[in-house]
């Protein structure tokens, strides 16, 4: 048996800066969010949503976030390539669930009644 080949992931120091950075505002987004409760409310959530969105936008400069961004575009491409079964199919589907769900609750419910009379009033005896 063949071993698949091994995936490096070389990545560059200023790549590593730009993933540090990019945790640091993040960080900093939460310490500037609870530090600022005196400022106020719109201090806080201005504060809070700029470090975010720098953090993020730092983010995906980064070589992890243009592989991120790249496994986005690739699996909206492949959710474009399924075939979606149409309303009347799905309606079947459903029934056909919900009658195997009705016909197996009806199963369990007389075996188990089946062996509660066979144990109960056959072998132990205990009349209700």
């Amino acid at each position: 048996m063949a071993n698949p080949p091994q995936v490096e992931t070389v990545t560059s120091g200023a790549d590593k800066a730009k993933l540090a950075a990019a945790v640091l505002l993040l960080i900093g987004a939460l310490a500037a969010y609870y530090g600022l409760s005196k400022q106020g409310a719109l201090v806080q959530i201005a504060s809070l949503v700029v470090l975010l969105i720098a953090g993020v936008a730092i983010f995906f400069t980064s070589e992890h976030g243009k592989a991120l961004i790249a496994y986005g575009r690739d699996s909206a491409r492949e959710v474009k390539k399924v075939v979606w079964p149409t309303h009347k199919e799905a309606r079947q589907m459903t029934m056909y669930v919900f009658a195997f769900v009705v016909i197996m609750a009806l199963f369990l419910w007389l075996t188990d009644k089946t062996l509660e009379w066979v144990l109960y009033d056959l072998i132990l005896g205990w009349k209700r």
